[in-house]
């Protein structure tokens, strides 16, 4: 299985809004499409297209180190930052633990380095901090993350440059 990883484009939106419904069905972290497609910067907002099927999406946008959007309203303000915080990352449920994530993840990290961002910055969710961990990332506890986005959620950032390239 391999699929290819491209831009989002207009058609899957409600694939993606639908991959996140499943997600957080059992959690608050539920935005639905609108408060998604204000969370997809132009190119850094990424598909894993599995022959015209949607089975993953990673979603991301400039946004100042230490901070990351409000869960309950759409991004009304473009940030210019040299930070891009990866707002949110989703494989289909049947298709976890396959490497989907991390091939998804390292996409997006070289576009953030071509496109000359300096750090990468993410809020764990759902104990997730292992994967995060095993992907570069390190916790910032001292870093204040909304109640929206659940207890235990760790805000974790990585340079840009110390991530490594996709293989």
């Amino acid at each position: 299985m391999t699929g290819t990883v491209r831009a989002i484009a207009e058609a899957d939106w409600p694939q993606v809004a639908a991959l996140e419904a499943g997600a957080y069905a059992d959690t608050s972290l539920t935005e639905g499409e609108a408060r998604l497609r204000s969370r997809a910067s132009a190119g850094t907002g990424f598909v894993l297209d599995l022959d015209g099927r949607i089975a993953g999406y990673v979603l991301a946008l400039p946004y100042r180190r230490f901070r990351c959007p409000d869960l309950t309203r759409p991004e009304q303000v473009v940030h210019h930052a040299t930070n891009l915080h990866l707002h949110d990352l989703v494989v289909s449920a049947p298709l976890r633990r396959r490497g989907l994530g991390t091939r998804l993840v390292r996409h997006l990290t070289d576009a953030a380095r071509a496109r000359g961002f300096a750090t990468m910055s993410l809020v764990a969710v759902a104990g997730k901090e292992p994967f995060w961990r095993a992907n570069g990332y390190r916790p910032h506890p001292e870093a204040r993350v909304p109640a929206g986005y659940g207890s235990g959620a760790v805000y974790m950032s990585a340079q840009v440059a110390a991530l490594r390239k996709a293989s």
